[in-house]
Order: C-alpha cells, then sequence, then structure tokens
C-alpha cells in the first residue's frame, strides 16, 4: 500500500502532515531516495545516473534482466544488453516475452562474432540482434500457436514450430520458460540472427 502512495506530490505531502498520523507521513517520506541508497549486487549495472534496473527490491518477482543475471548460463547475453545499453529498457514495466539464448548459444556463432559484437563501434548492430530476441506483450509457451509468424521488436518475424511438445522459434529450441514480473523469459539453444532488411 505505502509503495503506490509513493507517487503523492510534495504538496500532498504536506496536507498529509495535517491530516494524517505520524506513521503514515513517516512511511510517504521514506519514498524519497537517500544519499548511500545500495543497488543490488545481483543486478546488472545500470547505464550512468541510474534507471530502473538500479532500483533495489530482494522481495518483489525478478524482472526479465533480473532473470537474466540470475543465470549462471546467461553471462553472455547479460554483457550484451549492457553493451547495447539496453539493460534499463528491459527492466521496465514491459510486457515482453524475451527469446533468451544460452552461453552455449552464443558459443555456436563463428569464432570472434560475440566480442566483435560486443565493440562500441558495434552497439547499434547488436542492439538490433537483442532487439530480434523481444516481443511485446507477456506470453507463455502455451500463447504461441505452430506455424505463428510472431513479430519481433526490430520488426523482423520469426516463425513457432510446435512438435512432439516441444517448441522452436526460428532454429532455436525453447529449452525452459520463467515468469518474471515484466514478462517471460523462454530460454533458447541458438541465436536469433535478424534476416538482411
Amino acid at each position: 500500500m505505502v509503495h503506490g502512495l509513493c507517487t503523492i506530490h510534495h504538496e500532498d505531502r504536506m496536507l498529509a502532515l495535517r491530516y494524517f498520523s505520524i506513521p503514515l507521513v513517516a512511511a510517504l517520506m521514506s519514498c524519497a531516495p537517500t544519499p548511500g541508497d545500495e543497488v543490488d549486487a545481483n543486478a546488472a549495472p545500470a547505464p550512468a545516473g541510474g534507471g530502473q534496473a538500479a532500483v533495489k527490491d530482494d522481495v518483489s518477482q525478478p524482472d526479465v534482466v533480473k532473470v537474466a543475471v540470475g543465470s549462471k548460463d546467461h553471462t553472455t547475453l547479460v554483457a550484451a544488453l549492457q553493451a547495447a545499453d539496453l539493460v534499463n529498457a528491459l527492466a521496465n514495466a514491459g510486457p515482453f516475452t524475451v527469446f533468451a539464448p544460452t552461453n552455449a548459444a552464443f558459443d555456436k556463432l563463428p569464432a570472434g562474432t560475440v566480442d566483435d559484437l560486443l565493440k562500441p563501434d558495434n552497439k547499434t548492430k547488436l542492439a538490433g540482434i537483442l532487439h530480434h530476441h523481444v516481443t511485446t506483450s507477456a506470453l507463455d509457451v502455451d500463447a504461441f500457436q505452430d506455424g505463428e509468424s510472431l513479430a519481433m521488436v526490430d520488426g523482423g518475424r520469426e516463425t513457432i514450430v510446435k512438435k512432439d511438445g516441444a517448441m522452436w522459434i526460428g532454429s532455436a529450441k525453447v529449452m525452459a520458460s520463467v515468469r518474471a514480473s515484466n514478462g517471460w523469459v523462454h530460454i533458447i539453444d541458438a541465436v536469433l540472427l535478424p534476416s538482411a532488411k
């Protein structure tokens, strides 16, 4: 309840001083950040100036970024999100459905590809590839239909295949799924590369 009250403006807080009890007013005032607030050590570093990813929250369900950060099999994906400056974008309310390639999936790319994509000069190209792994809405595997052409954030499309109780998106098999506070993370065994435009 207090979290919802944190959006009350300063003038409204002053009015609350007159009409509400001291504990409620103290709760309202505590919504403002104070110097020395800590950032979750397990969260992906946020870009300079903070942002949604820098919010410390050990109680709520993790967002899609924190799901990736918490997985030892997704360190390459997390490094790519940081290099493309997409950490805060994916930590926002969404909703998002993210197809998250494992480290092993990135390792299948030709030698040197990942290192090259992580260079600052290739930030736009990397962001385009990562956007090709995201669609809007929170979609679990049951929401997808066999043969469906799924629109990705980059404007490209990928085809869903369902067979023998398994699901593929393009050439990548969905190995597991994790519900996040702002969507779904579907773990895949290959990197989805957008078609040349």
